[in-house]
């Protein structure tokens, strides 16, 4: 009687088991039907800014605001993302030297140019945290001594021309409305929620959660092992871009990084000071540009849709080498952190386009400067 009860039981769970799977599988299915007809087609190659997103762009200024208060480590106040460093190094960036001539825009109009700059690779949450904790990972770049007018001219800045970028192709939002939605409920602590707006299933962004739970990866063994993504469009000269670096190991000697301690807090940091200090072995990055084609699904204003490389293959444009270096002090520490990123220092051949760039542009210099104000250091 027993036996025949659980066999009952069993059969009925497996069918239970079954519909589960053919129905999770017609969802996959028509999903991806879906996002294969919503995601193509031709695009603009022009920017086009929706109404109020000035309003908008002031009240997650607010928000930034009150996340670094949130967030102050005794009286420091940190930045609103990527607050902690692993460091801030010396570099070289070298333009190809046979570039293609329609890419010699810029800081690479001129082939075998060698510009100096600074690096800062970081975490990105807005507070310090073990390394070991599922984060997105970032780069910045800084050339120095950049002649020419900027796009944010008598801050500081006039000789600067800065790059920024995370390790993933693509944000967990698509444009300055949602990112104002999405922000202030993770400002209130809805971290989940901030994706489920309201109950209504056709405000929920499931895709673009999963987005967000795909950049919060585990850490690599060392920041200089993994490629990082502008993620948002840019100007190169007449041309609309994307770009990114990754390793190019081909340029440097051979290295293998001994085994870390991963349940040290600061284990990333030990990574490089093992590799460039201890070590003394430099990095190489090959530093690539993306074209946009306006006849494909290569959006400005959505940042959550990756362009496809099939459509637009990279093309590598120069080569970012970090020397071996003593970086680890006190005085570079403190230095590093008053440095500030931002897209906009910018010549305009180098102009960002795009809801998110527009947004950054206002967001980074509003907190930069309560922060470095904030800090004595303005």
């Amino acid at each position: 009687m027993l036996k025949a009860i659980w066999l009952f039981i069993g059969k009925w769970l497996g069918r239970l088991l079954l519909l589960l799977v053919t129905i999770g599988l017609l969802g996959w299915g028509f999903g991806s039907l879906y996002y294969a007809w919503k995601f193509s087609g031709p695009v603009s190659a022009e920017e086009q800014v929706p109404p109020g997103e000035a309003q908008m762009t002031q009240a997650i200024i607010a928000d930034a605001i009150r996340i670094v208060e949130q967030h102050r480590d005794n009286t420091r106040v940190l930045r609103d993302a990527h607050a902690k460093a692993h460091g801030c190094l010396k570099a070289e960036l070298t333009v190809r030297a046979d570039l293609d001539p329609a890419l010699r825009q810029g800081v690479f109009a001129e082939p075998g140019k060698a510009w100096n700059a600074w690096v800062r690779l970081s975490n990105g949450n807005a507070y310090p945290q073990f390394d070991s904790a599922r984060d997105a990972r970032g780069m910045a770049i800084k050339l120095l001594d950049v002649p020419g007018a900027k796009l944010m001219p008598g801050r500081g800045h006039d000789g600067e021309q800065d790059f920024v970028m995370f390790n993933q192709p693509v944000f967990f939002v698509r444009d300055v409305a949602e990112y104002r939605q999405n922000f202030a409920a993770q400002a209130s602590g809805q971290k989940i929620g901030a994706f489920f707006p309201s109950w209504k299933p056709d405000s929920w962004e499931i895709r673009h959660l999963l987005i967000a739970l795909r950049t919060l990866a585990p850490a690599p063994d060392s920041p200089l092992q993994i490629g990082y993504n502008s993620i948002a469009p840019f100007k190169l000269g007449p041309a609309n871009i994307k770009y990114r670096v990754v390793p190019d190991p081909q340029n440097c000697p051979g290295y293998q990084l001994p085994e870390q301690n991963r349940d040290l807090p600061n284990f990333l940091r030990n990574a490089l000071y093992q590799q460039l200090s201890v070590d003394r072995v430099p990095a190489c990055f090959a530093l690539q540009i993306q074209r946009q084609d306006p006849g494909r699904y290569m959006p400005i204003e959505d940042t959550s849709v990756e362009w496809s490389e099939d459509d637009a293959p990279f093309e590598t444009v120069a080569l970012l080498r970090i020397p071996a270096q003593d970086f680890d002090s006190r005085e570079q520490n403190l230095f590093c952190d008053n440095l500030s990123f931002n897209p906009w220092h910018a010549l305009p051949e180098h102009r960002p386009i795009g809801g998110i760039n527009r947004l950054r542009k206002a967001v980074y210099e509003a907190v930069s400067t309560y922060r470095l104000q904030r800090n004595g250091a303005d």
